[in-house]
């Protein structure tokens, strides 16, 4: 009953945000020879607060005993809880929007996610009969079958069929397929998983199943795999590097593509002429980038619906014209006889058939700005129909003019609707390019979270949608590639097949990913896993095979580009993770906080120091410089620990974690500010103290009622612990004060400030009372009175920076990594007191070097 009361009590505190998981059993694995019944009492007695905690917290049992499947019992710890998995987590809230705001968000989807896609016509046939000329329908017919299906395969099936709902809670991209698997299976490198995270973060079912077994042996083999890990990272960061690829190749080829309409419009429009305007168009583009989505959305949304429009029309009107016949094309048997007369040129045009699926990435990447209904709806019911009736009516009117192939599409339009069709292609074409610019600031933005990308300036251009983002650097880092990109590479069939390799190097990484989430989180059949990968993976490696070919005509550039991204994100994590390492290791022993007792060998000042640092577990090695630093700490210090765990959202009522670091007469704590990587990290310095301050008071709160309905109080231990301490010693300035009084019992008379609570004059008197005579309530309400009369002496940020260099015994090419390329990231990186907001008469740093 007693645990039934301290969990019910626990579910109130905590606002009915408490996960009803919590109270779930959970299936696990287990050695066969280990006692089930110690492992109990193991847990139950980890729940000692009050108790120093093991310095070893990261020990996992690597005993490699036969394993069996049980149902354990809910675990219930206050400091413990589920860090990758946070209970009451705000879900999409567009998935709960109403009928109209649904309708809205479907019409704000053209303007964001279905420009891309949108615009392919534009070029598709011209690249595929550049590298296979017509020499007669059965080809142009084999040319459309392959369109036709590579558009039904790729964007619906594949992505809006599939891939859509393998979304981290609304979020789209490689790195949200990432942390929903590092929220399965602890495979991320950073080793800052909280002690629990092993046992909590298995799938949960509520009755066996062959496809658990299956997804918790795949788990077990992810997180003891340390090569299957850094396969993972690999393959993640290559994807990211291609997603920042696009685009920068989106643009160029959309905006090249529009602007050489020209040549049919006008006669005299040379190709020097259409690069100019098309660098003119690119600077215009990428300088309303900071107006944000939702606003250009709505300015450009009807502009993308008269495009589709357009499309459908000029395919209507092109299909009655010229020949209808070309609706045999969705026979595939067309795509066989395509092949069988052209071979090795059909082999090389699926390369440029690749482009009408180009854009499929971005409906997923850009999942973040809208709903997965609003993307599926507007997709089937207008995007689709509108690109199959243009692609029949360019093949359609293709069937009359075999030599129209140069620009397929401007040539099919009626010479009456030319000049406004023009018009029209041109502004879908700027609109398209934002597409894949929006799914990069999201990648980044989430790249950035998960340690893999160097801290940037964000900037978020909605109040009402906070996923909406601008980044200013890679706005402009865009900007000038995409510029290079046009004038040194002003053929659209050369663009075009590095627009495939980047799309390409996207799709395969997102196909491998999927794969692990139906495998390991959906635990559906193997056989529908199988068919997955053969059909999509194996389209995809054919089609890379066709693009790879041409590398050597210029599409090297997005190659070096992407390998550019790569370093710098793989530099970046690896120097990071190597820093975190290495604070684990020099980390302060409990051992030494324990002789240099609850003064710490220093004077107490009144007030809190927060102490920024990385662990989540220990003390870290930077507060011993502030020991021997400082003449003086604050009476209450709280290590402060930032950490990013793989959701996109943690409600402001779970922000904080707590645990004490030190029995209670040291009034250190530990707490851990837990953001998702969608949040906003830039608070106003009040609020976030007085968020954290009331996490803390409810922290002591719960532990008094869970001390209280305890049968044996800690009231012995607390005393043994702080009896300990009973002497004497010599600050280094040579002032003498004793160590025999706690601090809590500063407060039997609280007439006295707290600044009586150590001083440098000599012996602090005689204790007036026992401390043990006071029972749970008084220390409770003591407490919290030496909590908000600290918190009025004022709240300073105690800030590390830790830097790392590698050992002069290390190998060159560490040396060059760690010591020049990550250190000039670091340098040149936002540095992380940006986002506090803190007056500098409030800030206090502290530098420290590791070598590694």
């Amino acid at each position: 009953m007693a645990d039934e009361e301290l969990e019910m009590e626990r579910e109130t505190e905590n606002g009915g945000l408490a996960s009803m998981d919590s109270l779930e059993s959970r299936w696990v694995f287990q050695d066969e020879d280990e006692d089930e019944d110690a492992d109990e009492s193991e847990i139950e007695n980890g729940d000692d607060e009050d108790s120093p905690p093991p310095m070893d917290m990261d020990s996992e049992d690597e005993d490699n005993a036969e394993q069996r499947l049980i149902r354990t019992r809910p675990r219930i710890d206050s400091f413990d809880v589920e860090a990758l998995e946070i209970p009451g987590a705000q879900r999409n809230d567009l998935e709960d929007a109403s009928v109209g705001r649904r309708i809205t968000l479907a019409f704000l989807t053209l303007g964001v996610v279905f420009g891309d896609v949108g615009t392919s016509p534009l070029y598709t046939f011209s690249v595929i009969f550049s590298k296979a000329p017509i020499n007669g329908n059965e080809d142009i017919l084999g040319a459309l079958s392959m369109v036709l299906y590579t558009l039904i395969l790729i964007p619906l099936i594949k992505y809006v069929v599939i891939v859509l709902w393998a979304n981290d809670d609304g979020e789209g991209g490689t790195f949200a397929l990432y942390s929903l698997i590092c929220r399965h299976a602890k495979v991320s490198l950073l080793p800052n998983q909280l002690s629990s995270d092993a046992c909590i973060s298995s799938f949960r079912l509520k009755v066996p199943s062959p496809e658990l077994e299956r997804s918790l042996k795949i788990k077990e083999r992810l997180e003891t795999s340390l090569t299957l890990k850094k396969l993972l990272l690999v393959l993640v960061l290559i994807g990211t590097s291609m997603v920042i690829a696009d685009g920068v190749v989106t643009p160029a080829m959309s905006v090249m593509s529009a602007v050489g309409g020209l040549k049919v419009g006008v006669s005299g429009i040379k190709q020097d002429k259409v690069v100019m305007i098309s660098v003119a168009f690119l600077v215009i583009l990428f300088s309303v980038q900071k107006y944000g989505t939702s606003k250009f959305g709505l300015a450009v949304g009807p502009a993308l619906l008269i495009w589709f429009c357009s499309l459908g029309g000029i395919g209507i009107y092109n299909l009655i014209k010229h020949d209808s016949s070309v609706f045999k094309a969705f026979n595939p048997v067309h795509i066989y006889y395509f092949f069988k007369r052209n071979s090795v040129k059909a082999w090389y045009s699926l390369g440029g058939c690749l482009l009408c699926a180009t854009g499929s990435e971005a409906m997923f990447a850009d999942l973040c700005y809208f709903s997965v209904r609003s993307v599926q709806l507007t997709f089937v019911f207008l995007v689709l129909p509108c690109l199959l009736l243009g692609y029949l009516g360019q093949a359609a009117y293709l069937m009359d003019n075999h030599d129209a192939t140069t620009q397929a599409f401007f040539s099919s339009i009626p010479s009456g609707a030319f000049w406004p069709v023009f018009l029209i292609a041109n502004i879908a074409a700027l609109i398209s390019s934002r597409a894949m610019t929006t799914a990069t600031f999201s990648c980044i933005k989430q790249s950035t979270a998960l340690g893999c990308f160097p801290r940037l300036k964000i900037i978020h251009t909605s109040r009402k949608f906070m996923g909406q983002i601008y980044i200013p650097v890679i706005n402009w880092f865009l900007l000038v590639f995409a510029l290079v990109l046009v004038c040194t590479i002003s053929s659209i069939n050369e663009i075009g097949n590095a627009y495939g390799i980047a799309e390409l190097g996207v799709m395969m990484t997102t196909t491998i990913l999927v794969t692990i989430v139906m495998l390991l989180i959906w635990q559906i059949n193997i056989i529908i896993v199988l068919s997955f990968v053969v059909i999509f993976l194996g389209m995809e490696l054919m089609f890379f095979s066709s693009v790879l070919q041409s590398v050597g005509d210029g599409s090297w550039i997005i190659l070096v580009f992407a390998t550019v991204m790569f370093l710098i994100m793989y530099i970046w994590n690896y120097g990071s993770k190597l820093k975190y390492e290495t604070e684990v290791k020099q980390k302060l022993s409990m051992n030494l906080m324990r002789e240099l007792g609850c003064n710490l060998g220093t004077i107490r000042a009144p007030g809190i120091g927060l102490l920024y640092n990385e662990l989540v577990k220990g003390i870290p090695a930077i507060f011993g410089h502030f020991l021997t630093t400082l003449p003086a700490v604050h009476s209450m210090i709280i290590f402060v620990s930032i950490k990013y765990v793989p959701v996109p959202v943690v409600p402001r009522t779970e922000r904080f974690l707590f645990r004490r670091v030190c029995p209670r007469s040291y009034h250190i704590f530990r707490c851990i500010a837990r953001y998702g990587y969608k949040d906003v990290r830039k608070e106003n310095q009040q609020t976030f103290e007085q968020l954290l301050i009331e996490s803390l008071e409810k922290f002591i709160r719960r532990e008094a009622q869970e001390r209280s309905l305890e049968s044996d109080g800690d009231g012995d231990s607390d005393s043994e612990d702080e009896s300990s301490f009973s002497r004497v010693l010599i600050a280094p300035n040579g002032s003498v004060y004793s160590l025999a009084v706690p601090l809590l019992a500063e407060y039997t008379d609280t007439s006295k400030p707290i600044s009586e609570a150590s001083t440098s004059g000599g012996l602090r008197p005689e204790p007036p009372a026992d401390p043990t005579v006071f029972d749970a309530e008084q220390n409770f309400e003591m407490e919290l009175s030496f909590i908000r009369k600290a918190k009025e002496s004022g709240v300073v940020y105690l800030l590390g920076h830790g830097d790392i260099r590698a050992r002069k015994d290390s190998w060159f090419i560490k040396k060059l990594v760690i010591n020049y390329f990550y250190a000039f990231l670091r340098k040149n990186c936002r540095s992380g007191t940006a986002n506090l907001s803190v007056p500098h008469s409030h800030l206090m740093q502290v530098g420290m070097t590791y070598m590694v």
